[in-house]
């Protein structure tokens, strides 16, 4: 009986750090065979990464659970036969290094299809295997910048600022995964393999609901804008008593907005009544919800008033507060995971749910080359005399202390 959505499914994931492996975290979570290629001696190095405990990184716990590791030496001859008897055994190949690697190393496209038609390979770069930046290196925030996203984030008038997360690197992953997932629907449905380019930069692009339309058709060239929305007015932040909060409404939410406030005349002000109106005088509209905001004795009574009204809200939550929210924990959005090295602790639950199967699956992260007889034994039927040999000759690699 299948346990999960991808079980059967092998994926050969020569990823590092974060892009590569949320794709193929995904994929374990879903059921999938995921083997992660490392090199020596450090692998991954995200290894490195902290928060380290015992010798551990929760960093790469976080993104690695539920992969089995093969530690190889893919620059020897041996090293190399060994990996591509192993792309003949596997349904998906993904890696992100920077462009051109991957053919250097043997394991570029050609190779790839040329030893298993039917393989899905799945490449993720800063700014794709194409075009005059393609050449660069580039990391999210890299490819943040070229997007006209760290652009947009930040005061008006001050610099551009750059979000404490990996939106880029994560958000890339996600369509790196929904890219395979149809491509093996595609194959499944009695179609070839084929070669998947995906980038930050496309991905990172793809998040302009609207500002490359704006200015492809106004001519005018949205900028940031601080804690309030150029476009939609009110859409922004609102300095409340212990903290910010968000505010926000439509145009079928402005007259619920104001009749909370006890200024339901505030709707049909002709100043006030469209968006548009709202947008030319948005410092009025700013200055009569933040005056609101103040008069109200906590930020809960705040929140509670526009809660009832159906006025879309929230507060601004510190992460130690998204971590014990009780919403998160009920849905999973957190997540307890333990590690036998790094104990129990906390990290973000499986964003895809699926009626038929398991949520938030119990998986642990291998040690570096902890899976090199397993995986080697069981698709490729070495014996133990011959892994210990690849072992000895320095092909193969552990490292049980990582």
């Amino acid at each position: 009986m299948q346990k999960n959505l991808l079980q059967g499914f092998k994926v050969l994931d020569f990823t590092h750090v974060l892009a590569g492996p949320t794709a193929t975290r995904l994929m374990a979570e879903m059921g999938a065979e995921v083997i992660k290629v490392e090199f020596p001696p450090v692998g991954d190095i995200s290894r490195l990464l902290p928060v380290q405990k015992n010798g551990r990184s929760a960093y790469y716990v976080q993104q690695n659970r539920g992969k089995r590791s093969l530690c190889v030496n893919l620059k020897t001859p041996e090293g190399k036969a060994l990996i591509h008897d192993l792309i003949k055994e596997v349904d998906v190949v993904v890696e992100n290094f920077s462009p051109g690697v991957a053919a250097r190393l043997g394991i570029g496209w050609d190779a790839v299809h040329a030893l298993n038609p039917r393989v899905v390979m799945c490449s993720i770069s800063a700014f794709g295997q194409t075009g005059p930046l393609s050449a660069l290196p580039g990391f999210d925030y890299i490819a943040q910048a070229y997007a006209g996203v760290t652009g947009m984030i930040g005061e008006a008038e001050g610099a551009p600022m750059l979000p404490m997360l990996g939106l880029g690197d994560v958000n890339t992953g996600v369509h790196a995964a929904c890219a395979i997932g149809f491509a093996l629907l595609h194959r499944e449905r009695g179609g070839q393999g084929q070669y998947l380019d995906i980038s930050l930069l496309d991905a990172y692009a793809h998040c302009h609901e609207m500002n490359v339309a704006m200015y492809s058709l106004t001519g005018n060239s949205p900028t940031r804008a601080g804690n309030h929305h150029y476009a939609v007015c009110p859409l922004g932040l609102f300095k409340g008593k212990q903290r910010y909060l968000c505010i926000i409404t439509l145009e079928n939410q402005w007259p619920a907005l104001c009749e909370a406030m006890g200024q339901a005349a505030l709707a049909k002000d002709p100043r006030y009544n469209s968006n548009a109106n709202r947008c030319a005088h948005a410092d009025e509209v700013i200055a009569l919800i933040q005056a609101w905001v103040d008069s109200i004795p906590s930020d809960d009574e705040v929140l509670s008033i526009l809660e009832n009204a159906h006025v879309p809200c929230a507060p601004v939550l510190s992460i130690r507060e998204l971590v014990e929210h009780p919403h998160m924990q009920l849905r999973g959005t957190m997540r307890a995971v333990d590690d036998e090295k790094l104990g129990n602790f906390t990290t973000p639950g499986m964003p895809l749910r699926f009626s038929e199967f398991p949520h938030n699956v119990s998986l642990q992260a291998s040690h570096l080359g902890a899976d090199n007889a397993s995986v080697l034994g069981e698709l490729l039927g070495y014996d133990a005399a011959r892994i210990a040999a690849l072992q000895a000759a320095g092909i193969l690699f552990s490292n049980p202390d990582t």
